[in-house]
């Protein structure tokens, strides 16, 4: 019975272990440049980032859904991130200079995301499996 989804390598898994640990930095940073504003900078930073190494460390061990599962987390704070990139950078554009910080964390986190989707859809296709050489 050919399985759904492939096992997650550890590079990926580690890939992914990585961005949840920016992501919880970067959302501790939000947070301390604006703790009366920035708390949902690090509840989601940390909630996100420890969901992401979670899925890290799952794969690590090899449950099959937690790739799909880090794919579309990451899918959908991509598509978070951006939609927020935009907000940030034209209240900039606007006059509101104190946006600036958050926009280009934001902006960050973005190209984090973005750059790891495509290592996880990569992950997605069956790796050749070595054949035993026949001995002559």
């Amino acid at each position: 019975m050919k399985r759904m989804f492939p096992t997650m390598n550890t590079k990926t898994a580690g890939y992914l272990m990585f961005y949840g640990a920016f992501l919880i930095v970067m959302g501790l940073l939000g947070y301390w440049s604006n703790p009366e504003k920035a708390r949902t900078a690090l509840m989601t930073g940390g909630t996100f980032g420890t969901l992401s190494i979670l899925w890290g460390v799952l794969g690590a061990r090899g449950v099959r859904w937690s790739l799909p599962a880090a794919i579309v987390t990451t899918g959908l704070l991509t598509l978070v991130f951006a939609w927020r990139a935009s907000v940030g950078w034209l209240a900039v554009l606007d006059g509101q200079s104190e946006k600036l910080f958050a926009a280009s964390m934001i902006t960050l986190m973005l190209a984090a995301s973005v750059t790891l989707l495509p290592v996880l859809f990569r992950a997605l296709k069956p790796q050749p499996t070595a054949t035993p050489q026949s001995g002559k």
